[in-house]
């Protein structure tokens, strides 16, 4: 039988061996995912990073895994002006789909509004909160 270990701090190598595993795997079931990084920067006159996307490109899809306006600029359509690159980016590496997922209502709103549509749900997740689950076709 095999040892079992619940740690709440995995070294960077254990976890390396499971992501390493999972991707070998993969790549014999369905094939390579050519997993890339994506993002879309927002920068001040200073130049410092304040906000922007970040994702990858993997199986023909794009997944936006953070998306962040500062408090200053929301409002002003900068959410969909980051999507769209990031989308265009997706579909220049030959993506065919884009997701991503939200439990802020503001942040459903402004999918929507750029075509995202909501394929799953997920109710108190945070407590409270509908965590929602959107895809678009690229």
């Amino acid at each position: 039988m095999p040892e079992f270990e619940l740690t709440a701090s995995p070294s960077p190598e254990e976890l390396a061996t499971i992501a390493d595993a999972l991707s070998a795997f993969n790549n014999s079931d369905v094939g390579p995912s050519d997993r890339r990084t994506l993002a879309v920067l927002i920068r001040d006159t200073d130049g410092k990073v304040t906000g922007g996307l970040s994702g990858f490109t993997a199986w023909g899809w794009l997944f936006t895994q953070m998306l962040y306006i500062p408090d200053t600029l929301r409002g002003t359509g900068l959410a969909g002006e980051l999507l769209s690159r990031a989308e265009e980016e997706a579909r220049a590496r030959g993506c065919r789909g884009a997701w991503i997922d939200t439990f802020s209502p503001q942040a459903l709103r402004a999918y929507l509004r750029q075509g995202y549509e909501v394929f799953g749900e997920l109710e108190d997740f945070p407590e409270g909160r509908m965590r929602s689950f959107l895809r678009k076709n690229l």
